[in-house]
């Protein structure tokens, strides 16, 4: 007898925790996007004609 109102305090506990799911979480939300590192112009500015002239020439 005891061991069942062990259970039932038992179960009623955990469904008090563990009875509602959390609130669904959007993919958008959990995304945030930037840049990992900030835009260099000078390794942009490749010119392969100029690098075959340096170092191939």
């Amino acid at each position: 007898m005891q061991e069942e109102e062990q259970a039932g305090t038992a179960e009623g506990r955990r469904r008090a925790r563990f009875g509602a799911l959390p609130e669904r979480v959007r993919p958008q939300d959990m995304v945030e996007e930037r840049p990992a590192t900030p835009r260099d112009p000078a390794r942009d500015a490749y010119d392969p004609d100029e690098f075959a002239v340096r170092y191939g020439l």
